[in-house]
């Protein structure tokens, strides 16, 4: 069972996001809250594998909620909902730790799959969406600092990177360097470790910067 627990300060949307969630069986939203206030409480004491936040909200907004739940021992993936998908507060949420982000209007059918491909432990957003988001928001040139943070990598652990740039999953990862996504993981899991990423996401973001997808 997908544990989810539900962020958002409007009603309706939270009983609406609950209802698409839970119309499969495998997924159980634990609890809701109608901002982030209280958000680590609820974290440890429902153990969620994915925090769904809103991140406009009054009181405590996404931002706050991807800085502190990023910040726990073994943190849920945190993918926070927004009615625009290029805004500034979006690329701040991903670059805080989030695994990404949804838009309101996403179809319902691609909101439960959305959530057991973070629930899986991989990045939610569909690689035409990291693309765009990520090139609306690089600088243009090639960072000396994302070089530097690559730069412990070793030849096989950059081209891994360099497919999660692109927004390949671990399974085309696999396929398109030979491997297998056992072996995939655990290359991801020394990428994150030598560049100090808390996700695929930040990795994703790092190659960008970096000149490199």
């Amino acid at each position: 069972m997908l544990k989810v627990l539900l962020i958002d300060d409007e009603t309706l949307v939270r009983s609406g996001i609950r209802l698409i969630l839970e119309s499969d069986p495998d997924i159980e939203v634990v609890a809701e809250a109608a901002d982030g206030s209280g958000v680590l409480g609820l974290v440890r004491r429902h153990r969620p594998e994915v925090v769904l936040t809103d991140i406009q909200m009054p009181g405590v907004d996404g931002l706050e909620v991807v800085r502190l739940v990023t910040a726990e021992p073994d943190p849920p993936a945190v993918v926070v909902l927004t009615t625009f998908d290029l805004e500034d507060y979006v690329h701040t949420a991903l670059r805080h730790g989030a695994t990404g982000f949804l838009l309101k209007d996403t179809p319902p059918r691609e909101l439960v799959q959305a959530m057991h491909v973070v629930g899986g432990g991989e990045a939610m957003l569909s690689p035409s969406i990291t693309r765009r988001l990520l090139t609306r928001f690089a600088s243009g040139e090639a960072s000396t600092s994302a070089r530097s943070r690559l730069d412990p990598l070793t030849p096989r652990e950059r081209e891994v990177a360099v497919a999660v740039g692109h927004g390949s999953s671990n399974a085309e990862i696999a396929r398109g360097l030979g491997l297998s996504e056992a072996t995939v993981k655990v290359h991801l899991g020394r990428i994150m470790a030598k560049t100090e990423a808390v996700n695929r996401t930040q990795v994703a973001i790092l190659v960008h910067d970096a000149g490199l997808a």
